[in-house]
């Protein structure tokens, strides 16, 4: 299999990581996460006219109609700085969602919007004890006789929900708990009658939502793809994320490897480099080691996005998940150790890159959730005679 660049693929790379050298580097993202937005419009606006926002979106609603993975290389070089704009929530979640669900009328009605970055759209489906379970929906959706539906519940930590226009809800018309069956996804107004947005700060430096609809009024127009048929489509989507993750991911081991090796070569210890000391070396080709596997891992799971059978996406996905919950987070632990005590205060630009790994590693399931899914999958081989 061929894994080199193709002219337009290098091309993306290079106006990426052109971008998030000049126009975003790390100090920005450090000053944002003090503001209630915590990312810039204008910056966005600048994402939509370079035609990363409408990367994934068909052309027949006003995107480029790309492959995924093309996507995935502009959020490894974003994740290298950290850059704050939503396009995990917007773009990738929300974007995918409606890509994927909904009917060509809602497609022209969100998506081209979407792509000129004047939309912002949130994917409303975990809730307290869903645990990475869609299927595990208490929020209902009763129909009412004029053919439309009546939303009641509550969804939490809405990646981008602070900032959204549109909320694509999952809410049960059907079937009991936990249920995989009788799940459903509408299209809910952020300024619709009933619709209370709570903005919460999260770990990494940036905002999420807390979703409460009381008794929220939506036609039958607002729903999306089939009725009760929403659970798979969402953990379809969620696989697509976590896939996004995986290479942000990528991007942030790359950026403390390289800042950690060059504090190496530069810090002074009883007059000597510290990158002298040979077990400082050891440990920074662990992180090397760890980086490149996190690397692999998520070529493959972007690359099963777009081709390849469920179950083979399913198992990349979560074997690159577990990588980046365990060698993406020993890089970034390895990097604020090996700056020693400065590597532990807020001033140092590590510390950032930690808390948006933890973060990324727990968000679309953590390593226990995907070692268990990776096992279920992965059946063992008939030996009997």
């Amino acid at each position: 299999m061929n894994f080199d660049l193709g002219p337009d693929q290098k091309m993306l790379v290079d106006t990426a990581a052109s971008f998030a050298k000049k126009s975003s580097p790390v100090s920005r993202a450090r000053k944002l996460r003090s503001d209630p937005l915590g990312f810039e419009p204008k910056v966005w606006k600048q994402m939509a006219e370079l035609g990363w926002l409408g990367l994934n979106v068909p052309e027949s609603e006003g995107g480029f109609g790309a492959r995924f993975v093309d996507l995935a290389l502009i959020l490894e070089q974003l994740g290298s700085t950290l850059v704050p704009e939503p396009l995990l929530a917007t773009c990738v979640l929300g974007g995918t969602a409606l890509g994927r669900a909904g009917s060509d009328e809602q497609r022209t009605r969100w998506l081209a919007p979407l792509a000129a970055g004047e939309l912002h759209v949130a994917l409303a489906w975990a809730e307290r004890d869903s645990r990475y379970d869609p299927a595990a929906c208490a929020a209902a959706a009763e129909k009412r006789p004029g053919g439309g539906f009546r939303l009641g519940g509550e969804k939490v930590w809405v990646q981008g929900g602070h900032a959204a226009d549109l909320f694509l809800v999952a809410a049960r018309t059907g079937g009991g708990p936990r249920e995989r069956a009788g799940v459903s996804l509408f299209a809910v107004d952020r300024d619709a009658p009933g619709v209370e947005v709570q903005a919460v700060d999260t770990m990494d430096g940036r905002r999420a939502a807390m979703l409460r609809l009381k008794g929220v009024e939506v036609g039958a127009d607002r729903l999306l793809g089939r009725e009760g048929g929403a659970v798979p489509l969402v953990e379809d989507v969620l696989d697509v994320a976590a896939a996004a993750a995986c290479a942000e991911g990528v991007g942030m081991a790359q950026a403390v490897l390289a800042m950690t090796v060059e504090y190496l070569k530069t810090r002074e210890q009883f007059g000597v480099k510290i990158g002298t000391f040979q077990v400082l070396q050891h440990r920074a080709v662990d992180m090397f080691v760890e980086a490149e596997l996190l690397r692999s891992h998520a070529i493959e799971a972007c690359l099963r996005i777009d081709e390849g059978e469920d179950d083979d996406r399913r198992r990349a996905v979560s074997a690159a998940m577990v990588q980046l919950a365990t060698g993406g987070r020993a890089v970034v632990r390895q990097g604020i150790q090996l700056h020693g005590g400065i590597g532990c205060t807020d001033e140092h630009d590590v510390g950032l890159y930690f808390k948006r790994m933890q973060t990324l590693g727990a968000m679309f399931g953590d390593e226990e959730h995907h070692l268990t899914r990776f096992a279920a999958l992965t059946q063992p081989p008939d030996v009997s005679l």
